[in-house]
């Protein structure tokens, strides 16, 4: 695997080192040797994974607070999607910067985000899935988010029109948050 640092401490992109033949590929998606060497969850107890019909689908930005803060590390196995990390860790030097990549089934890119840093993601394709491995089980008591269009981040989402839930249209801004 190769490890591309980002503009965020901790958050990283991870791509896969294929080993192709006549049938096709192999890869590594994990080691757990590899991601001790930088620093990274190295056990993920909870696997999820989000189907998302219609190109556009806007999801997050979501994070657990602690003490259930939790680490991802992220891939899309069907379509492509815009996937976003942003720093909400409070004495981060990055504090309400972001980051974002393209992920693709293709391009076998992974994105690694640390606990204290909210996630989300546009689908840029229809029918796209995404498989995550997840540092702690999901507390939906400390379950929160910011909004996706929150002006002190000013993420710039691909696509200007998304397809949102009520849930996520109604996440606070990060004034309003605590991790």
């Amino acid at each position: 695997m190769i490890f591309r640092r980002t503009g965020i401490d901790g958050v990283l992109l991870v791509d896969q080192e294929r080993r192709e033949d006549s049938r096709g590929w192999f890869s590594r998606t994990f080691c757990m040797e590899e991601f001790a060497e930088y620093g990274l969850a190295i056990e993920f107890p909870q696997c999820s994974a989000s189907y998302n019909e219609r190109r556009g689908t806007l999801r997050g930005l979501h994070y657990q607070a602690a003490p259930c803060g939790e680490a991802k590390l992220i891939r899309c196995t069907r379509g492509r999607v815009f996937d976003v990390a942003v720093d909400l860790r409070p004495a981060s030097p990055t504090r309400g910067q972001w980051t974002a990549a393209e992920l693709s089934a293709e391009n076998g890119r992974m994105i690694y985000i640390p606990e204290g840093c909210a996630h989300g993601f546009q689908t840029l394709e229809d029918a796209s899935e995404l498989f995550y491995q997840i540092s702690v089980p999901h507390s939906p008591a400390h379950s929160r988010g910011v909004r996706w269009d929150d002006p002190a981040i000013g993420i710039e989402w691909p696509l200007a029109t998304p397809i949102l839930n009520e849930r996520d249209r109604a996440l606070p801004l990060t004034g309003e948050t605590v991790c």
